[in-house]
């Protein structure tokens, strides 16, 4: 196993998600997704329902499930991609 390779193949990012935006259910063939709410709340959304997200919550998807994000007011997360090892 590459310890250097995965390190560099993590993707991390910062959303702002507001109640006008909408973000499509959509999946990561290879990696899961870890999000954590830094501010706001929110929920996480699967196909066959919801997660509610506050300050200090984590989300997390495996590799290959439908999700999305959607808030009534305005959530902050941290979102990391994580490439699955096989």
């Amino acid at each position: 196993m590459d310890l250097e390779n995965i390190k560099a193949s993590v993707v991390t990012n910062v959303y702002h998600i507001n109640a006008e935006k909408n973000v499509p259910l959509h999946k990561h063939p290879k990696n899961d997704e870890i999000f954590y709410c830094i501010k706001g709340e929110g929920f996480g959304v699967l196909e066959n329902g919801e997660v509610q997200l506050t300050v200090g919550k984590a989300f997390i998807v495996p590799a290959g499930v439908m999700h999305a994000l959607r808030t009534d007011s305005n959530l902050y997360v941290t979102s990391f991609l994580v490439p699955v090892i096989e």
